[in-house]
C-alpha cells in the first residue's frame, strides 16, 4: 500500500500523497490580509492599531454639521470634498495642514470660500495664510474633545459603522441641538 503507514496500530496517509481532503499550511484566506469588513467598517491599522477617524465639519459656533468616518489609515484629505458636498458654501474655512493640496483649494475657490490652511512645509507654490483667523481652530479641537467626552464614543465600543455613526449623531444631538 504505497502512501500509507502504520502508526500505533492505525493506517495513516503520508505527506508526500497530494489529498485535496488535507490543507497543509492551513492560514486566513489570501487577499488583502485583513478581518472580513473592516474597511466597510471603517476600521483601519495605523501605527496605535485599529483605529477610526472622525472627520466633523461645524459652524461657527461649534455644532457640528456633518459627520464622515474612515479608518485609522486613511488620509483626512481624502474625505474633505465629499463632507464639504453635504453642507451649503461657507464664506471661510479652517483646516490643519492635512487639508492643504491644491485640489482641495481649487474646490474652495469655486464655492467663494476662503481657504485658512497652513501650508506644508514641502509645499512649492506658496498661499496667503490668516494666522489670525486660524486661532479659531482651537473650536475644532475642543468640538472633538467635547464628543469624545463619551466612553462609547472614545473607545468605539460598535463594531458597526452605521451603529457608531448613530452613536455619534445622538451625543450630538444632545450636547448640541437639544435645549
Amino acid at each position: 500500500m504505497a502512501g500509507y503507514f502504520q502508526r500505533a496500530g492505525k493506517r495513516c496517509r503520508t505527506a508526500e500523497r497530494d489529498d485535496d481532503r488535507q490543507h497543509r499550511g492551513a492560514s486566513a484566506p489570501g487577499g488583502e490580509r485583513r478581518k472580513r469588513g473592516e474597511r466597510d467598517q471603517a476600521i483601519g491599522r495605523s501605527r496605535g492599531g485599529r483605529t477610526t477617524k472622525i472627520h466633523v465639519l461645524i459652524d461657527q459656533a461649534g455644532r457640528p454639521l456633518a459627520f464622515r468616518l474612515t479608518g485609522g489609515n486613511i488620509a483626512a484629505i481624502t474625505v474633505a470634498a465629499p463632507l464639504l458636498e453635504g453642507v451649503a458654501a461657507s464664506a471661510w474655512l479652517i483646516g490643519d495642514k492635512g487639508y492643504d493640496a491644491d485640489h482641495l483649494r481649487a474646490l474652495l475657490d469655486s464655492r467663494g470660500t476662503i481657504a485658512v490652511i497652513p501650508n506644508k512645509s514641502n509645499r512649492k507654490r506658496i498661499f496667503p495664510f490668516d494666522s489670525e483667523r486660524y486661532e479659531w481652530r482651537n473650536l475644532i479641537e475642543r468640538t472633538n474633545c467635547r464628543l469624545k467626552d463619551f466612553r462609547a464614543i472614545a473607545t468605539r465600543y460598535d463594531k458597526l459603522a452605521r451603529n457608531f455613526l448613530a452613536g455619534l449623531c445622538l451625543v450630538t444631538a444632545l450636547l448640541y441641538w437639544c435645549d
